[in-house]
């Protein structure tokens, strides 16, 4: 029996590309194609038994197309344990065309899949069937709301496991006083111990039946089992009367109630380290003041517009991504760049969701809204960076899914073996008790996404803003560091550096060559204007303006005669000393020429940028080796890199070519990052191990890195290599922490040195101690 399926298909740029495809899609047995260029998609009809959706999305890829996927970020409640996480990553994972990554420390799951193949109705039926309540995301105060409901109600529960179990703990100080056993009788304590166990612990016995469901154990399976035993035989010992037995239903109470409380720790915890998200999203405003027939109307910001003037006044945060019609304002933008001095903002110049006015009056054309703007950008980047997954926590993930069978074995066995050595079974059942209690896995799942999380809200606090959790680990380990030169070393923006009149006036010089270079879209034209425009000199009407690609510019000035400035080999003007060694300094030498005679020499060159040199040592001082790479001649490489203080350079790079150096580089073991900016270094960035692009840069270099730097400096790039170093650290510290805390934990436990109330307190202030110390990643600077 044949299936159906409906496929999108993008890159196609024609009808003989849908033609391709189809051609392609009917060459596979059982497979019935038709692929339409007008709506970007494939209808199939196809043989289960010849063929299956992954085949069908192969074969559109073998043509250089894609299957575009989507997705999202979900959250998920009910998780106890990182054995949740693995288990529900697993059940999505076995869903038609699904990748997740879940992380139980940020309580989410990060989706892709492809259209046709799952709908999302189908994975929030996937989810609910693990066990798990999915949440879909919401507006910041509904999440907000939601997530405070959810603490009130945790800490209702446990105020009341609290209640019935402090008689227990007044029982327990009395008997270490010497005072004799038995003080709250044993019916008592049997009624204060049952609702705990069966109405508060009820989570833990759900908890335990989803996972042994879907095949796995996880923490409840270890606190539902360790507290029954203790409850059972304490019932027993009551409800029959045996003589000369202990009760322990103090050890079952305090044990939930301890676990509650190190839940409710932990999520406080966890909040603070996914805080990054929350703090992006309160920075935009909830409402904007339009400009609508000459009056001012506020209206809400989910129902602007593109093209909508707004009003930003004084002390007001912009509501969206847009371009200055009029007015002047300075605004703060370090939410995006990390820079907290103001910048000046003027008519023509673009402006950001979410940046502060402190002083001024702006009106924006709206160009980008909601969702659209680089503010909701950054937000859904850093969502998708805390939720994903670092290499290094496979090996976590690994010991979490064998970790509380593992431990069942060894509880099993310490209760018969220490049954049939001292004889005492109650003895052996408290010992087994211990075993489970103490042996959580929480500390073990948290240890590597807290500080994950953590680190990437801090990047983005600065203007690092990391891809996912691989790029923030490899960014660690890079030991080489490749930079370009235009707009990575320097500005970018060439200036005017040098002026030599033949006349003498520098100025009238100046204003001419601007004039002629005013018909011109050429970066070097662009500072001639400025430079005329800071020394207040008007532009010179001209007229029968022409350009010379790679040569220069012409045209008749009003009054004057024919101009034209350009190359001094165009302009047929041999170079004197002085412009020469401009030229060896690495700076780009125009000639102005007027009419036939020689009127001055100009000289542009693209300044260094002020952080350059101080970042290059510091990476240094990392034990980084620094390299420049430009397509530049050797007289301007040579310039800069002894301005900025690199040793190692290389110019004439075509794009392909600093590709093959990030190759050659590691075929010799090392581990290369590359900052660049530019469409060019594109090859490059997608070569490396780690890649790092300038904000400020093109969009194709920003969309091929793994690190983007929201501000201009190079400084941060090494900050990126610092922080993700010291994240690793946590990382390491975590996971020592939690081995450590078990391999000490388990024997003690085993061998009866941990009463199980002791051993409930510690599992709890593991987790809670694990977060902590990934929390004092927020002290990074």
């Amino acid at each position: 029996m044949t299936q159906s399926l409906t496929l999108p298909v993008s890159g196609m740029s024609c009808a003989a590309c849908a033609a391709r495809i189809e051609k392609q899609l009917n060459r596979l047995p059982g497979v019935d194609a038709a692929v339409s260029f007008a709506s970007e998609s494939a209808q199939l009809r196809y043989d289960p038994a010849q063929a299956n959706p992954q085949q069908l999305v192969a074969a559109i890829e073998r043509c250089g197309f894609a299957v575009p996927r989507q997705s999202m970020r979900l959250g998920i409640g009910g998780m106890s344990c990182a054995a949740c996480a693995a288990r529900l990553e697993k059940v999505l994972g076995k869903l038609p065309g699904v990748s997740a990554s879940v992380s139980f420390a940020g309580e989410s799951a990060q989706l892709a899949w492809l259209p046709g193949l799952t709908d999302l109705d189908a994975v929030l039926a996937a989810v609910r069937r693990a066990g798990f309540e999915p949440l879909l995301p919401e507006t910041e105060d509904k999440a907000a709301d939601a997530s405070a409901a959810r603490y009130r109600r945790e800490l209702a529960w446990f105020a009341a496991s609290a209640a019935m179990t402090l008689p227990f703990l007044v029982e327990m100080i009395a008997m270490f006083a010497g005072s004799h056993h038995g003080w709250l009788p044993r019916l008592w304590q049997l009624a204060l111990a049952t609702p705990v166990q069966f109405v508060i612990g009820w989570r833990f016995y759900r908890g335990a039946w989803q996972a042994l469901r879907g095949g796995v154990a996880n923490m409840d399976v270890l606190v539902a089992l360790g507290t029954s035993m203790a409850w059972l035989l304490s019932a027993a010992v009551t409800l029959l009367n045996l003589p000369g037995q202990h009760v322990y239903f103090e050890a079952s109470a305090m044990v939930i109630t301890l676990v509650l409380l190190g839940k409710l720790l932990e999520t406080r915890a966890k909040g603070k380290a996914s805080a990054a998200i929350a703090a992006l999203m309160k920075l935009a405003p909830k409402t904007a003041r339009v400009e609508q027939g000459g009056e001012l109307i506020d209206v809400p910001v989910d129902r602007l517009k593109h093209g909508d003037i707004v009003v930003v006044r004084h002390g007001d945060s912009l509501p969206v991504d847009g371009e200055v019609v009029s007015g002047e304002a300075w605004l703060d933008e370090s939410m995006l760049t990390g820079e907290s001095r103001p910048v000046a903002k003027r008519a023509g110049d673009k402006v950001y969701a979410a940046t502060r006015n402190q002083d001024g009056m702006l009106k924006v054309r709206a160009q980008s809204v909601g969702s659209e703007t680089q503010l909701a950008e950054i937000v859904r980047m850093v969502a998708a960076a805390q939720g994903s997954k670092a290499p290094i926590q496979r090996l976590a993930d690994r010991l979490s899914a064998v970790f509380v069978p593992a431990v069942s074995a060894v509880a099993l066995l310490t209760f018969l073996s220490t049954g049939w050595l001292l004889g005492s079974w109650s003895a052996a059942l408290i010992h087994a008790v211990a075993v489970l209690v103490i042996a959580c896995p929480c500390a073990l799942g948290l240890a590597t996404p807290t500080a994950i999380m953590v680190g990437v809200g801090n990047g983005a606090r600065r203007g690092i803003l990391f891809r996912n959790a691989e790029a923030l680990e490899r960014a660690g380990k890079v030991d080489v560091l490749l930079v370009d030169k235009t707009g990575t070393l320097t500005e970018g923006r060439p200036v005017l550096r040098h002026a030599l009149a033949l006349s003498g006036d520098e100025d009238a010089l100046i204003q001419l060559a601007a004039s002629v270079e005013a018909g011109s879209e050429h970066p070097l034209a662009r500072a001639l204007l400025q430079k005329a425009q800071e020394r207040g000199l008007p532009l010179l009407t001209c007229a029968d303006f022409r350009a010379e690609v790679g040569r220069g510019v012409a045209a008749l000035v009003e009054g004057r005669g024919l101009v034209l400035v350009g190359t001094p080999a165009w302009l047929d003007m041999a170079m004197p000393d002085e412009a020469r060694a401009w030229q060896d300094a690495g700076a780009t030498v125009v000639a102005v020429r007027m009419d036939g005679q020689a009127l001055g020499w100009l000289a542009l060159a693209d300044p260094l940028r002020a952080s350059s040199a101080e970042a290059l040592r510091q990476a240094r001082s990392l034990g980084v080796r620094v390299m420049m790479l430009t397509g530049d001649d050797a007289a301007t490489a040579r310039s800069i890199a002894a301005e900025a203080g690199v040793d190692e350079w290389r110019a004439g790079m075509r794009p392909q070519d600093k590709a093959v150096v990030v190759r050659e580089l590691q075929a010799a073991g090392r581990k290369v990052a590359m900052l660049g900016d530019g469409v060019n270094d594109a090859p490059a960035l997608a070569a490396a191990d780690v890649s790092l692009a300038m904000g400020s840069g093109s969009d194709v270099a920003i969309s091929a890195a793994d690190i983007t730097l929201m501000r201009g400096d190079l400084r941060h790039a090494v900050d990126a290599i610092r922080l993700s170093r010291r994240t690793l650290a946590k990382i390491r510290q975590n996971l020592a922490f939690a081995f450590v805390y078990n391999m000490l934990g388990i024997p003690l436990a085993a061998l009866g040195l941990l009463n199980p109330v002791i051993a409930g307190a510690a599992m709890a202030a593991s987790s809670v101690s694990v977060v902590s110390n990934s929390l004092l990643l927020r002290r990074w600077r």
